[in-house]
């Protein structure tokens, strides 16, 4: 006798085609697409930020050295 082999997977399983399964679908991808830019705009601000500041320093009217912007005094 052959045994039938069946694969079951645990929770709720929605219809296919079903317009809520399409609408968790993209409420999901905006969500991880979200979480990922917000992961890259904090390394971004992270890194970025004093640089930043130098640069701007550097291109203000007076025109100080970089030792003069990374002096405490």
């Amino acid at each position: 006798m052959a045994s039938k082999i069946s694969l079951k997977t645990k929770g709720k399983t929605p219809a296919k085609g079903s317009k809520g399964s399409e609408e968790r679908s993209v409420a999901q991808s905006v969500k991880e697409w979200s979480t990922w830019a917000m992961k890259k705009a904090k390394v971004v601000t992270h890194y970025g930020f004093i640089p930043l500041v130098i640069i701007i320093g550097m291109n203000s009217d007076p025109k100080p050295q970089l030792s003069q912007l990374l002096s405490p005094v």
